[in-house]
């Protein structure tokens, strides 16, 4: 067993970090202060109560002694545990405010734990939400209204890689393992998973797979599911294991429908996943162009070029200016190749020539090639500045002070994407005046298809006061509302959790639901498993 250095590090229920991370009363002053000369009006930084200051509703479940060793009723992790860490809640928890709060928190420590917790849940019709690491945007781990009693199901024991097959290069990993950790335990061997999502530092394999989640690759193996072999997931009604298979056409998948699944249908304990080697040949290059729209004509002939760029983000104007200190008025797109066996100077030209037929510009010695002697290839320049401001950081500064942001995503086919990105920045304008009396909306690729795009939207409202979060979701409707009448997802790698439910019910089939309700009730006859999420049981 490999030791986690941060096993007992406690997580900070208000920001996405730790809790030796938060920035203090002090800091959060001087940029209240900073803040109030920038925007003319003042703000206060709030005191913010510490876990055993909290008021919360005493548990209303008995543990029995089955459960006890490993389950906990403390204000710190019930108060951890109903709130994600990154969602529409910020605010509500910096004020201490927990009017639905989980009753416990269960951490088994061993399957035959699992098996006895779910046991019991079930047999006492207790709602159970499997928790991975709580860095859902979407509401998806927050405990339902109306239920009698909740307990959160905090994977964090299952954290090894058991098993390396070198010869298949594949690993079985348990669920509950945080990103940067997994990859401590492949580094030793040479092998990667190479999953990055931008909330790597603080989220879970298992939280992935049951959330579809995108990750490092803008092409080609975009999300969690290229990278899965079999899973194992323990229902109320028993285990789920499917073969371990490089590929199968033998009817409906097992592992697709655990993919995705978001906790509805079990707990999700371990799977095998594919790796790789480590890269160690590199390509990278900042392209910019003039227009917005020369820029994602570029991406598109690329992608349908097939030449698979690990890296094919581009940035509009607003976003580049922000994050990669260009001049506001020109458009970035960053190309980035890699591979543990081949050079990459081959593709990379291939790429670059394709955005200078389109009007893209770059000096031929801003191509950074590193060939395997170890070559800085992502630090320099524009693409430099926005790999550092992409990544995100403990942040808090702002936490508690009325400031409204956040983060929209969707994906649409190239034929209507013009179209589709019009309409939105259209809504943006209009539900930001109305809510906040303006502000300001950046869009940026996170990945790419030979057959569309998947646009990450961020806005910042003008500051406005009043209730911030409700203000958020407010916004968060509005444009939801638009994606799905322009015919985008609701979601393309956030998930869909409570808060894109309204939407996913209009996008998926009925009949689809009517088959995922029957298949919750084969392995969850008492519908215990993370109600209200994806359907109604």
């Amino acid at each position: 067993m490999t030791e986690n250095p941060n096993r007992d590090r406690r997580r900070s229920r208000w920001i996405f970090a730790y809790e030796d991370e938060e920035p203090t009363f002090e800091e959060r002053k001087t940029e209240a202060a900073r803040l109030s000369s920038q925007l003319g009006t003042e703000l206060t930084a709030p005191q913010i109560p510490t876990p055993e200051d909290l008021e919360l509703r005493k548990p209303r479940v008995t543990i029995p002694d089955a459960i006890a060793e490993f389950t906990r009723t403390d204000n710190y992790d019930r108060a951890m545990h109903t709130y994600s860490s990154y969602g529409l809640n910020r605010e509500a928890a910096i004020r201490g405010e927990y009017p639905n709060p989980v009753d416990a928190v269960a951490h088994p420590r061993t399957e035959e734990d699992l098996e006895r917790l779910l046991t019991w849940a079930s047999d006492n019709n207790i709602v159970a939400i499997p928790y991975g690491a709580g860095s859902s945007v979407v509401d998806g781990t927050n405990p339902p209204d109306g239920a009698d009693a909740v307990v959160t199901i905090d994977m964090d024991h299952f954290d090894q890689v058991l098993e390396i097959d070198e010869t298949s290069r594949a690993a079985r990993i348990q669920a509950g393992v945080y990103g940067p950790f997994l990859e401590d335990q492949l580094r030793p061997a040479g092998f990667t998973l190479r999953h990055f999502p931008q909330s790597f530092a603080l989220s879970t394999l298992g939280g992935w797979i049951a959330t579809r989640s995108g990750g490092h690759y803008a092409t080609n193996h975009t999300h969690i599911d290229e990278f899965v072999e079999s899973t194992r997931m323990l229902t109320p009604n028993g285990w789920w294991e499917s073969r371990r298979l490089p590929g199968s056409g033998a009817g409906t998948s097992p592992d697709r429908v655990v993919i995705g699944s978001e906790g509805i249908l079990g707990v999700i304990t371990e799977a095998w996943m594919r790796i790789q080697a480590r890269p160690t040949f590199r390509a990278t290059a900042g392209v910019t162009f003039s227009t917005w729209e020369s820029g994602y004509e570029a991406v598109r002939q690329i992608v349908q070029a097939k030449l698979w760029p690990a890296n094919l983000r581009i940035l509009d104007p607003l976003l580049a200016g922000g994050s990669a200190g260009l001049d506001g008025e020109t458009t970035l797109l960053i190309i980035g190749f890699e591979s543990a066996e081949l050079s990459q100077r081959q593709p990379m030209a291939a790429a670059v020539e394709i955005a200078r037929n389109c009007g893209g510009h770059i000096p031929d010695d801003e191509i950074l090639v590193d060939d395997g002697d170890g070559k800085p290839t992502g630090r320099a320049g524009a693409v430099g500045a926005w790999r550092d401001a992409f990544i995100p950081k403990g942040g808090g500064l702002q936490a508690g002070l009325g400031l409204v942001g956040g983060t929209i995503e969707t994906s649409i086919t190239w034929d209507r994407w013009p179209d589709f990105d019009h309409a939105m920045r259209e809504s943006f304008r209009r539900v930001l005046d109305e809510e906040c009396g303006g502000g300001t909306v950046n869009c940026r690729f996170t990945h790419v298809y030979t057959d569309g795009p998947a646009p990450y939207y961020t806005y910042a409202g003008a500051y406005k006061g009043g209730d911030a979060d409700a203000q958020e979701r407010a916004i968060k409707h509005a444009l939801s509302e638009t994606i799905e009448k322009n015919g985008g997802t609701i979601t393309h790698h956030h998930a869909v959790g409570r808060l894109h439910r309204p939407q996913y019910d209009r996008q998926r089939p009925d009949l689809f639901a009517d088959a995922l309700r029957a298949a919750k009730k084969s392995v969850d006859p008492n519908g215990i498993l993370n109600p209200g999420v994806l359907i109604d049981p």
